[in-house]
């Protein structure tokens, strides 16, 4: 197999093409697979629907309080299609820009969100404020919920602020409060998904800190490393060649797989490239992509399920499938990209909706249960949206963004797709029409205007429309 070669664009390419691809630029998506277009437009309308005074909700039935939320969504592609709107979103959920606030546990997330933002717009004003906000709020949660024992954060895994995504002891019997801070035994536990953000929040400061020409990345180089050696001295199990979850308040593993964890796990390169490949691949995935922690605690089972427990959260399913990008296991990505697109479009599932949450046995919306009720599949969920969006453009047309100001092409069509265009997208100050044709993941030959190319940078966009056109082997 010929090797890949690595095709750049500038970033003006990119965030044009995501840009100008939000409902108010009435751009356009065209492929041979009309599922995938179709798919496509209702989540560019999904995100759209949910800017409310310039700041992006978390859904239809949601606000926008959640650091997770928006610092997702922004990564997802807020950043490239909706900068403005993300921009002012981040901001909304820091404290005077100063450190980051909201729900502490995983608000470490929004440092990742921040440097991506960077690499998408380019704004070194942007950039130093967050290098600011990202390191004080990541002393502040050094001195408050780093654990010196095992050298882990404490704290519930991220997004999961329902007690439904807990076991036993963490849940306690008789408590009827579905959130997981409630429950006295959750302040202690160590996540495999919370630690990962942790390990790559201090990446994203040692890599801000070299752009911004401080003399602090050093400090966080080490502590990265630390940090990665002690996620998989407590939570990588040799055994199962795979990762447990989190460590309870008595230091005890729980074996259940948390899909967002591994996805992190991978895509942050925790574990080896040959492990990462391995616990992609032997992941348990149900028919309608991979649910968010498997199996079903004692206490739900397959007619009452756990809200926060086995149940798909298309959120998840984006990140499980950017990892399967990135270890190459483009089966996977395919089964998860086919997933969501049904999730969203049929009428039995989302019935052309984003919803919160579906079933791991019918792709039907439903909640899960917490504690002894059930709740409801929001309506319009912003990250299910842009998970998807993330899919296509990352997973699909392979776009990569780097401080550089290029953008490097690493797409994939599969079986079903052999055509995807995407027209008069803006970023910044150009725009594109990008198309790739052919199959697989090798690129046969890529042309700029008609220029045979290997590598685009931002002077060859000098036209008011630059066509870009990208031929698979």
């Amino acid at each position: 197999m010929k090797r890949l070669r690595k095709y750049w664009i500038s970033t003006a390419v990119f965030a044009f093409l995501i840009t100008a691809f939000s409902g108010a630029g009435a751009q356009t998506i065209s492929s041979d697979n009309k599922d995938l277009e179709k798919a496509f437009r209702l989540a560019l309308k999904v995100v759209d629907g949910n800017v409310r005074d310039g700041i992006l909700a978390a859904g239809g039935d949601y606000g926008g309080e959640w650091t997770r939320d928006i610092a997702i969504n922004s990564w997802n592609a807020a950043s490239l299609l909706w900068p403005e709107v993300a921009e002012k979103s981040l901001w909304s959920v820091t404290i005077g820009r100063d450190s980051i606030g909201h729900q502490y546990w995983d608000k470490i997330i929004w440092t990742i969100a921040a440097l991506h933002h960077y690499y998408v717009n380019g704004d070194r004003k942007f950039l130093r404020q967050a290098y600011t906000c990202s390191a004080n709020t990541m002393k502040q949660l050094e001195n408050s919920q780093f654990d010196p024992g095992t050298g882990l954060f404490m704290g519930p895994s991220v997004f999961n602020d329902g007690i439904a995504g807990y076991p036993e002891p963490i849940f306690e019997r008789g408590n009827l409060s579905t959130f997981v801070l409630d429950h006295k035994n959750s302040h202690g536990i160590k996540c495999l998904s919370t630690n990962s953000i942790y390990y790559e929040a201090y990446k994203v400061l040692e890599k801000m800190s070299k752009i911004l020409q401080t003399n602090e990345y050093g400090v966080f180089s080490l502590k990265a490393k630390n940090l990665k050696a002690n996620i998989l001295k407590h939570l990588y199990n040799p055994k199962s060649n795979t990762f447990d979850y989190l460590l309870d308040h008595t230091g005890k593993a729980d074996h259940s797989q948390e899909a967002l964890g591994i996805a992190f796990a991978a895509i942050f390169e925790i574990p080896d490239a040959g492990k990462a490949r391995a616990i992609i691949s032997n992941a348990h995935v149900s028919k309608y992509g991979i649910p968010s922690i498997y199996p079903d605690f004692p206490r739900y089972s397959p007619d009452t399920p756990g809200r926060h427990n086995n149940i798909i959260w298309p959120m998840v399913n984006g990140f499980y499938a950017k990892a399967a990008i990135n270890t190459r296991n483009y089966k996977r990505f395919e089964e998860e990209l086919k997933s969501l697109t049904h999730l969203a479009i049929d009428e039995d599932k989302g019935n052309m909706d984003f919803r919160e949450i579906y079933s791991p046995y019918t792709g039907a919306a439903i909640g899960g249960w917490q504690s002894n009720k059930l709740t409801p599949s929001c309506r319009r969920q912003t990250w299910s949206a842009t998970a998807y969006l993330d899919m296509v453009m990352y997973g699909l047309i392979g776009m990569r963004f780097s401080n550089a100001g290029e953008i490097e092409f690493k797409p994939y069509l599969p079986p079903g797709i052999s055509i995807l265009e995407l027209s008069e997208l803006k970023y910044r100050n150009k725009y594109l029409n990008i198309l790739v044709e052919g199959k697989g993941s090798t690129i046969r030959e890529m042309h700029v205007n008609g220029r045979k190319v290997y590598k685009v940078t931002p002077g060859i966009l000098n036209h008011s429309i630059n066509k870009v056109h990208i031929v698979m082997m």
